[in-house]
């Protein structure tokens, strides 16, 4: 990284030190770092929680919360006088209703914690601050035959990581491989022919990137890893740099992420003090506010300094990723399998799966008994997650399997194995496991504007298709819903599958892709809740 690259990459640091962009800032950072002015406020006003320093306190508006009472708590809020606002998924679906001071989340708020709040806010934060905590069970097997066992203590031994050194790469690779550790993140993909991609490239200055930005509604799987299991994150990430021959790790937490961000701090200062991981250095960089930065590349834009938008494809970041160089990116719990894959080997991981190789921690959240995250063998059925977690509470209508971008899915698919194929079949996603699940109560069309609302506010605006079409989408639901008795309001939706066409074609990253699987899976599910007389 050159001086010029220096200085773009520190001008965010440098505006949310400054309390974000506050009158003077954006110069006072340019004359610092030598970055022109326009450059630091194109950048820094890209981001939520830069841009609009005023809001000292924000309230979740998930799915989730707002079933909970998020927007009578905002509203509460407003009226007592607060800097208030709402703000997307806080990754606290199970504690609802969070609320975000500053930068730090404040888990299960009430109205009577607003009371309280009034000149009590120390005491608050002292009492919920660092209060984060989530159901954790699996469900089949025993806690010493899963592969990320959040339930088991911190350790800091460093032995996988010694057993991939003595293996080499080559045998590192072929050991993922027969894993068939696929992304944890969203995708899917195979983790191997990453790695292997980056050991192809001649270039000899290579990164791993640890993808912490958990923004998808209904998940906080990897906010659990990381405050659970610091250590096995760490030495997955030590295997891959020295595997594919990097040396430099950088870890972008998103930055609502207060508690796993001093939980992975700590582990960090602890490894380098033992000094397992020699010659490997992780760096910290805090996300600032953009849903869209958990994509890949917009990751990558931020990371550099810039506006997190998407990069168009190919080239690939395996061949040119951070600051042009080949660069692996991985989501926390699929760097976090990496350890007990080294140490049981690919064959044990690939047989703990049912549909698909090994296991997946499940995020369920919404009318279940004990919201939590749940790790079980991929393949598993909604009812079996759901019996994990406590049972139903009310009767099933409806669920989203992979969090706002995989859309709803009705009770009569209750029992397709929740794995990346069987729900792609449906036209759905596993995504990131983030499982909504909704009674009998809950209107499908208010529940479709709800996510179609996330997806408009968070579309980073680069490509016409996403920009314009979110939008779109979310504004012929408000008109249906002011016009549910007009014999015409059916003509309000009539462009929803064209304008979905339009966005899956013509958007760049996945966010435009996904954006109107809310709408026009509630349409496919649940169409009589779209007739006129409702």
């Amino acid at each position: 990284m050159n001086k010029k690259q220096e200085n773009m990459a520190s001008i965010l640091e440098k505006v949310q030190e400054a309390g974000g962009l506050l009158k003077g800032v954006s110069g006072e950072v340019a004359s610092d770092t030598g970055v022109p002015e326009a450059k630091v406020y194109g950048a820094s006003s890209f981001f939520h929680l830069l841009s609009d320093p005023e809001h000292k306190v924000r309230v979740c508006q998930g799915l989730t919360c707002r079933l909970a009472g998020a927007k009578e708590l905002l509203e509460y809020a407003k009226d007592a006088g607060l800097p208030a606002t709402g703000c997307s998924c806080l990754a606290a679906c199970d504690q609802m209703v969070p609320v975000l001071k500053d930068r730090q989340t404040l888990p299960g708020l009430s109205l009577q914690d607003i009371d309280r709040s009034q000149g009590q806010w120390e005491e608050l934060e002292s009492e919920r601050g660092g209060a984060w905590s989530s159901h954790i069970g699996p469900l089949e097997k025993g806690p010493d035959e899963l592969a990320n066992r959040l339930h088991l203590p911190v350790g800091y031994e460093g032995l996988s990581f010694q057993k991939a050194l003595g293996l080499g790469p080559e045998a590192v690779l072929s050991m993922l491989e027969e894993s068939g550790l696929q992304g944890r993140g969203g995708a899917g993909f195979p983790a191997a022919i990453k790695w292997r991609a980056i050991c192809a490239e001649s270039e000899p200055t290579r990164y791993v990137v640890l993808n912490a930005d958990e923004g998808e509604p209904g998940t906080f799987k990897d906010r659990e890893v990381l405050i659970r299991r610091p250590d096995t994150v760490l030495e997955g990430l030590a295997i891959a740099a020295a595997t594919v021959g990097a040396s430099d790790v950088y870890c972008y937490l998103r930055g609502e992420f207060d508690q796993p961000w001093n939980s992975l701090t700590q582990a960090i200062a602890e490894v380098e003090q033992r000094d397992l991981y020699p010659g490997i250095k992780f760096h910290m960089h805090a996300g600032h506010g953009a849903y869209i930065c958990g994509e890949e590349t917009a990751l990558l834009e931020a990371l550099e300094g810039k506006r997190g938008m998407p990069r168009l494809r190919p080239p690939y970041p395996t061949s040119q990723g951070l600051w042009g160089k080949p660069t692996l990116i991985h989501n926390v719990e699929s760097i976090a399998c990496v350890p007990a894959i080294l140490e049981r080997g690919g064959a044990w991981f690939r047989e703990l799966g049912r549909t698909e190789p090994g296991t997946k921690l499940f995020s369920i959240s919404g009318h279940v008994a004990k919201p939590g995250v749940y790790e079980l063998p991929l393949g598993v059925s909604l009812d079996e997650l759901v019996e994990a977690a406590g049972g139903y509470v009310g009767t099933l209508k409806a669920f989203s399997p992979g969090g706002a971008s995989s859309g709803f899915l009705p009770a009569s698919e209750r029992n397709r194995p929740l794995g990346f194929k069987s729900l792609g079949e449906v036209g759905s996603m596993l995504g990131s496991a983030g499982v909504v699940v909704l009674n009998d109560t809950v209107d499908m069309v208010w529940a479709a504007r709800q996510q179609l609302k996330f997806f408009e506010v968070e579309s980073c605006g680069q490509c016409a298709p996403c920009r314009i079409g979110s939008r779109f989408l979310r504004e012929q639901v408000d008109k249906f819903l002011v016009d549910t008795k007009d014999e015409q309001s059916a003509a309000h939706l009539a462009q929803v599958a064209d304008v979905a066409w339009q966005m899956n074609e013509g958007s760049i990253c996945g966010l435009g892709q996904t954006a109107p699987l809310p709408l026009t899976s509630a349409l496919r599910w649940f169409p009589e809740e779209f007739e006129h007389e409702r």
